[in-house]
């Protein structure tokens, strides 16, 4: 009996001692690192639109005008990512402005804040021969009435600058809430930026599908130069707040028209058949000109089409080129989770 009360004893000490968190785990087993941060379900980011991965014909959409041959039609895939709903505004720009001003200045030094990555306003008066942009170089940044319109006069390297500051200003606050980084707001490669703009739509003209320029009641349908001279026809001179159109079917605003976009890809004539078929991208830093898409308020219709390539050097800032982010879906892309 008094072995049977010893044996009664030791078995109550080690479940007591177990769930007083005494017991050790799995000894010499695989089970994973410890510690992780807690990681859901990728979030959509704020203000920004999931694009589904998929496959789709990269390249000419339309007749080749300029019988350039540098974007002839090629299968590609492209995996999920998501994308800016608008081009990046004058606001959100001024929000990373003013934190470079007042936290890092001393570090960059002013010159290279207000010379490098403070947009250029004289974009306005010098990239247009006898024309009167006075008044854009001295309010279209600095002026509230402006907050809502893309930001222009910033060059390839002010874009990836404010893409890595973006990144670091999101992880942060992900960092003290104790969540997992995500991963980098990037510039789009051009092939993303082509299959984002035609919206799911193969083979589509235009990011709203069709091959006209004006709707049923014969609006418009982007902010570009429909005639010589005319440029008032769509609503607007000049820029348009982002946003006043129609989205294409991925809920992207403004991507024909408006401003061009930065792209990641140095440009070449013939990036089609060098670049990979899975999620292509060409780098080559010694190649200063960088791709441009979607055209803008002063381009004809030809540069508003998905299918056309056009390039600007990278240190140069135009008062028609903005541009917008990317960030990539990590996971299996059915396209229905990232709604």
């Amino acid at each position: 009996m008094n072995k049977l009360i010893k044996l009664s004893s030791f078995a109550l000490a080690v479940v007591l001692l177990a769930s007083c968190g005494m017991r050790r785990g799995p000894q010499g087993d695989l089970v994973g690192a410890e510690d992780r941060p807690e990681y859901n379900p990728q979030e959509v980011p704020y203000g920004m639109v999931p694009c589904p991965g998929g496959t789709f014909h990269m390249g000419q959409a339309d007749q080749d005008i300029a019988a350039s041959m540098a974007n002839l039609n090629k299968q590609v895939t492209i995996g999920g990512f998501y994308m800016d709903e608008t081009e990046i505004t004058n606001n959100e720009y001024r929000q990373f402005i003013n934190v470079m001003v007042e936290d890092s200045i001393d570090v960059l030094g002013e010159e290279f804040v207000m010379t490098q990555l403070y947009p250029d306003t004289t974009v306005w008066v010098r990239d247009f021969t006898y024309h009167m942009g006075d008044p854009l170089m001295e309010y279209y940044f600095s002026h509230p009435a402006f907050d809502d319109y893309p930001v222009v006069g910033v060059d390839w390297f002010a874009a990836k600058y404010f893409s890595e500051w973006r990144t670091k200003l999101k992880n942060q606050a992900n960092s003290e809430e104790g969540l997992a980084p995500l991963p980098a707001f990037r510039l789009p490669s051009e092939a993303e930026w082509e299959y984002a703009a035609r919206g799911g739509r193969d083979m589509a003209v235009y990011p709203w599908g069709g091959p006209y320029l004006r709707n049923a009641k014969g609006c418009l349908l982007a902010n570009f130069k429909p005639g010589r001279g005319d440029y008032y026809s769509d609503g607007f001179t000049y820029t348009a707040p982002v946003a006043q159109f129609f989205p294409n079917d991925f809920g992207l605003y403004d991507m024909a028209g408006n401003v061009s976009e930065w792209c990641e890809d140095a440009y070449y004539d013939a990036t089609v058949p060098v670049v990979w078929d899975l999620n292509p991208v060409y780098r080559d830093d010694n190649e200063p000109r960088k791709v441009v898409r979607g055209g803008s308020w002063k381009d004809i219709a030809y540069y508003l089409e998905t299918g056309t390539r056009n390039f600007e050097f990278q240190d140069s800032s135009r008062s028609y080129i903005g541009f917008r982010n990317t960030m990539i879906y990590i996971g299996r892309s059915s396209g229905r989770e990232l709604r």
